[in-house]
């Protein structure tokens, strides 16, 4: 053969397709292990504020402009 790292390169690739499209044989749902689902993590919003005090300062700073923008709604 005039180049051998060549053919050693191609059967290495056949080599590593061929581990990565074998069925897999050790799932959870084969050997019957159930697993438990983790407890679900308080998400931390930060400083921002809540959507009630949103509403509460629209209103506030929304009296007498006009119903555009941020006030649409708010404005009175």
């Amino acid at each position: 053969m005039k180049h051998p790292r060549t053919a050693l390169l191609i059967g290495l690739l056949f080599a590593l397709l061929a581990s990565s499209w074998a069925p897999s044989t050790a799932s959870a749902a084969s050997t019957g292990v159930s697993r438990k689902k983790a407890p679900r993590q308080a998400i931390d919003r930060g400083p921002a504020e809540t959507r009630a005090e949103r509403d509460k300062r629209l209103a506030r700073e929304c009296k007498g402009r006009p119903n555009a923008g941020a006030c649409e709604g708010y404005g009175s």
